[in-house]
């Protein structure tokens, strides 16, 4: 049981960093006219348990807090992956 713990966490740390900074890198494409990660990547990561980054990445970068989509969604996939966690432990 411990081993699939630290493994979980694990993944949860990993993705989570993982989308905080692709949050940002998509930031720094729009300022600078590039091509962009589509919304429905950002959405994608958050729902694969990156949640808690989305949502960490939209404060600190300033990016995607206007769209609808991500200003409720993001805290809804969240709520939703912390009632499962509940559930689960």
């Amino acid at each position: 049981m411990q081993k699939s713990t630290n493994i979980i966490l694990l993944y949860l740390v990993i993705v989570n960093v993982l989308t905080f900074f692709v949050f940002g890198i998509d930031k720094w494409k729009a300022k600078h006219s590039r091509w962009r990660i589509s919304e429905a990547a950002l959405l994608a990561l958050a729902a694969a348990g990156g949640s808690i980054g989305s949502w960490i990445a939209m404060r600190v970068w300033h990016h995607k807090t206007l769209h609808a989509k991500f200003k409720y969604g993001i805290p809804l996939i969240l709520t939703l992956q912390l009632a499962l966690a509940v559930v689960v432990l």
